[in-house]
């Protein structure tokens, strides 16, 4: 299943794009996709079966605004130098086990909203990830096998990132990472049932037009599974969490100088095979 939020921000309402491409209105069968949907097998058997019925009823897309497609999120997992690739074109090490670090669940925003540049920024840079929607409490999880059961679905990231604030002014990556705006997600949460491969998805970026990141989820380091057992060694996982699976290479900040960083009146777009693709003016903060 596709599925989403769409309306105003704050009072989205949850939706289904059915196998025609219709958008369907699940505001009479659920309140929100959320982590307390995506743990509840019976719920989503029920939406499902009305999806493949075409009882729902349709929704006009005209102007109607879509949002991330998880509501209250709990917190945002992000994995760091997690492609071959984009660990080369940094210089840096692959790393021995995955390199975590936090977004803010208030970065997220939806796939078509404004991303805005700080105040002082001079290094904002793209970042298309895969995001993984948790669906089942993970706590210590024994194997991968097990770390990809507990996976609910799948979307498009950006994890924008400033890396003057990141790498330049002491402390961790969070003051890099935790900007508002900094984590356009959707615009679809795909159902795990319909991506039997989450390691053969294309990945790619532009940034006006120009191609910047043509990337697989081949080449990551810790892949999927992986890296869900791995997080769930130091932290509890609940239903409706997002990790942020890493990015291939292609980012500004492996380009040599001068590196082509963003500037407001940029506009990226992004897009992972599968997932639907994301699209973002920036604007001054």
């Amino acid at each position: 299943m596709k599925l989403l939020r769409v309306g105003t921000a704050g009072a989205e309402r949850p939706a289904l794009l059915d196998a025609e491409g219709t958008l369907r209105d699940l505001s009479g069968l659920v309140d929100d996709i959320d982590g307390a949907l995506l743990a509840d097998d019976e719920t989503l058997g029920r939406i499902r079966a009305a999806g493949a019925s075409g009882e729902l009823p349709a929704l006009d897309a005209t102007g109607l605004r879509v949002g991330p497609p998880v509501g209250r999120i709990g917190k945002v997992v992000c994995i760091g130098l997690n492609y071959h690739d984009h660990a080369r074109e940094t210089g840096s090490p692959a790393p021995a086990e995955p390199v975590i670090f936090f977004k803010a669940a208030d970065t997220v925003v939806g796939p078509y909203d404004t991303v805005l540049v700080p105040r002082g920024s001079t290094k904002t840079d793209w970042e298309v990830e895969l995001a993984v929607v948790i669906g089942r409490t993970a706590r210590y999880l024994e194997s991968a096998e097990e770390g990809l059961a507990h996976v609910a679905g799948y979307a498009v990231a950006h994890d924008v990132s400033e890396r003057e604030f990141q790498m330049d002014r002491g402390g961790t990556w969070d003051k890099g990472k935790n900007c508002e705006t900094f984590n356009p997600l959707g615009p679809w949460l795909v159902t795990s049932d319909e991506v039997p491969d989450p390691q053969s998805l294309g990945l790619r970026l532009w940034v006006n037009g120009e191609l910047k990141q043509d990337g697989t989820t081949a080449e990551q380091i810790f892949p999927v599974g992986e890296v869900v057992r791995y997080v769930s060694q130091f932290m509890v996982l609940h239903p409706g969490d997002v990790i942020n699976t890493g990015t291939p290479a292609g980012v500004a900040f492996g380009k040599p100088e001068p590196k082509p960083y963003l500037r407001a009146g940029d506009v990226v777009e992004l897009e992972i095979e599968g997932l639907g693709r994301q699209r973002q003016e920036l604007k001054p903060a």
